[in-house]
């Protein structure tokens, strides 16, 4: 039998404490007992009517019997009642009160003289009277005595309601102990999986801190070649005049500046502490945008080479999530050929009759290979084949943790001294991957305006100034947000504000934004920043942003989205 819903409310009203469990099972308790005493009342009331009716009920039948002295039909008349149970004595009296018949149950005795009186209750017994009349004329009376209820039957009943309260309230009790229990326990699962969310997130942000520990050889080596890169290139810019020679000198740096944005941008989405956030991708982009990076974490005799299908199926992942996976197999590949080889990353779209469509993504070495007993552990975590300070065993439990979340499967192949393949199986999605905006050409504004730009580096402002000239913008250039603000308060032709994000001063960027929509809400902002922690509060805030470093295209273009042009 199902439990009432409102019991079990009560059940978890009790888990609150032990004391109100006992003061609700005393309180069903006192109100049993009042309703009983209640009931017992009305009861007696009830039968005092019952027995009043049949007193007078008895009179007038014995009112012809006493009128004419007929004795014997009054005994057949009070002997009638000898078959009611309740009824334990009967007589009928002449006007002077002598008993003219009568009986009486074993242990009740009869009065001698008949007497009218009001009802009254004699121990467990009723008396009533009611007097026999004929014409208006007292003839005789009639007496009769009811047996209500034995003390010893009323406290049993008495005994079996207090014996039901007591177990409906011990019931009760019992609910709320067990539903206390319950609510231990789920707060000590809560607590258990809250701890655990967090242990993931540390594992996760160590696993990244690792691939990108063994990625700052490569990366300090790959930044030290493009400030070289950029360094001679001006140098040789001031010693030639020749017009060729000075594009493809300007055209190197340009390729130097871009390698490294790349690079950094990269690393910050790596290092990045966020949840899990499932997009879908074109996963081919995904991988060719990661050649630098791939690059720089390889040795220079490890060749990296891409097979990928021209119409994979888009997926739905963490995007970061996957960079990492991909760079964490690439650098085990690495660590597996020590004299160099190849690693060769593999994606195709896998038709399933069962299970759904895949997109498989293969990468795979000609190292050393994994003997067979260990295939099964390489996934756990701080499992690891390489020697003392060469590997934490974090990156591939990160690959395996990245797989699982994302619906996926992973498989692995090996054999010593041939080289291993790591199949990763995503699920198809039928989703599509968002479109990519195409570039805005840098375009000259018609007529000249006024920007005030807020840099506290003077060799940016210095550079960021020359792209506002190149745009058609006049700039006054102040270091703070406090020094815009007044220069704001007494320059009413500023018609765009171009500032940084992190500034020396009580105010930072993103507060001189909110400064200026509450006393100038028409007046176009854009910021720009370096530091994506910034940025991302400012994209909370739905500011216009340029991440640093930018082409003069992207500031036009940003200029426009703030001016309402586009």
């Amino acid at each position: 039998m199902a439990m009432p819903e409102s019991l079990m409310r009560l059940a978890r009203r009790l888990t609150a404490s032990p004391v109100v469990a006992l003061l609700i099972a005393l309180a069903l308790m006192a109100a049993a007992l009042a309703l009983a005493i209640q009931n017992d009342r009305y009861g007696k009331a009830e039968r005092l009517r019952q027995a009043s009716v049949q007193a007078q009920i008895l009179a007038s039948s014995l009112a012809a019997p006493l009128a004419f002295n007929d004795d014997g039909a009054t005994r057949e008349y009070l002997n009638a009642f000898r078959n009611d149970a309740t009824i334990q004595a009967a007589a009928a009296y002449d006007p002077q009160g002598h008993l003219v018949a009568g009986f009486a149950q074993p242990g009740t005795v009869l009065p001698t003289v008949g007497r009218l009186t009001a009802p009254t209750l004699q121990g467990p017994d009723l008396i009533v009277t009611a007097p026999v009349a004929q014409n208006d004329t007292r003839i005789g009376s009639v007496y009769l005595r009811f047996s209500i209820e034995s003390g010893l039957r009323r406290a049993l009943r008495y005994l079996g309601i207090a014996l039901i309260v007591i177990l409906a309230s011990l019931l009760v009790a019992l609910l709320g102990a067990a539903y206390a229990s319950l609510s231990h326990s789920h707060a000590q699962l809560k607590n258990e999986i809250d701890s655990r969310q967090k242990a993931e997130a540390a594992l996760r942000q160590a696993q990244k801190m690792e691939a990108m520990g063994q990625l700052t050889g490569g990366v300090a080596h790959d930044f030290n070649n493009l400030l070289m890169v950029a360094s001679s290139g001006l140098e040789l810019l001031e010693r030639t005049s020749d017009p060729a020679k000075r594009e493809r000198l300007k055209t190197g740096i340009r390729q130097a500046v871009d390698r490294g944005a790349k690079l950094t941008q990269q690393l910050l989405t790596f290092a990045r502490r966020s949840p899990l956030n499932p997009e879908v991708i074109d996963l081919a982009d995904r991988l060719h945008g990661m050649d630098t990076l791939l690059d720089r974490s390889l040795r220079e005799n490890v060749a990296i080479r891409f097979d990928l299908a021209p119409d994979l199926w888009p997926v739905e992942v963490d995007a970061s999530q996957l960079e990492v996976a991909v760079l964490n197999m690439a650098l085990n590949a690495r660590d597996a050929m020590p004299e160099g080889g190849t690693i060769t990353i593999t994606a195709r779209n896998e038709r399933r009759a069962e299970g759904g469509d895949r997109v498989l993504l293969a990468i795979a070495d000609t190292g050393v290979g994994i003997a067979e007993d260990k295939i099964a552990k390489i996934f756990e975590p701080f499992f690891t084949t390489k020697g003392v300070g060469q590997g934490t065993g974090l990156g591939l439990s990160q690959v395996y943790g990245f797989v699982q979340s994302s619906g996926g499967e992973i498989e692995v192949t090996s054999q010593p001294g041939q080289g291993t393949v790591m199949c990763v199986l995503l699920p198809r999605t039928t989703k599509r991957p968002p479109a990519v905006a195409a570039p805005t050409a840098a375009r000259r504004t018609e007529g000249r305006r006024r920007a005030l730009l807020v840099e506290d580096d003077e060799a940016v402002a210095t550079m960021v100034g020359g792209m506002l000239d190149e745009l058609g913008f006049d700039h006054h250039h102040v270091a703070s947000a406090d020094k815009a603000l007044e220069c704001l308060e007494g320059e009413a032709e500023v018609e765009l504000v171009l500032s940084d994000m992190v500034m020396p001063g009580a105010m930072s960027g993103l507060d001189l934004v909110r400064a200026i929509a509450r006393r100038w809400p028409r007046l176009p902002v854009v910021l720009m920043t370096g530091y994506s922690a910034a940025a991302a509060s400012a994209a909370a805030e739905g500011v216009r942003l340029l991440l640093k470093p930018y082409r003069i295209e992207d500031l036009a273009a940003e200029i426009d989205a703030a001016s309402g042009k586009r």
